[in-house]
């Protein structure tokens, strides 16, 4: 079996924003995040265990979680990518090219 992790986007102790179940399928370890810093890190620490190797990262999202929520979540993670592309001087996803005619 690989290194597999879920995240799962449920809604907050308050009810007014988003939170991140990290779950480790492995060993069954969970962590709470607030936000994509946090998760990022636990993702590191989790990993550690396995020598930094993850095989999957599966995403799921709670029944409960209204779509402003996960507008917001996308948002959030569409500038977290800007922000490690800048870093990292590339694309994260290659960008299809335009072909010739």
């Amino acid at each position: 079996m690989g290194v597999v992790f879920e995240v799962k986007v449920k809604v907050n102790d308050t009810q007014d924003s988003w939170c991140l179940e990290l779950k480790d399928c492995v060993d069954e370890r969970v962590e709470i995040c607030s936000n994509l810093e946090e998760l990022e890190e636990q993702i590191e620490e989790f990993g550690k265990d396995y020598g930094g190797h993850v095989d999957e990262v599966r995403w799921l999202k709670d029944d409960a979680v209204p779509p402003f929520m996960m507008d917001d979540l996308r948002v959030k993670m569409a500038e977290h990518r800007a922000k490690l592309e800048e870093d990292m001087g590339t694309n994260l996803t290659p960008v299809a090219e335009k072909k010739e005619e």
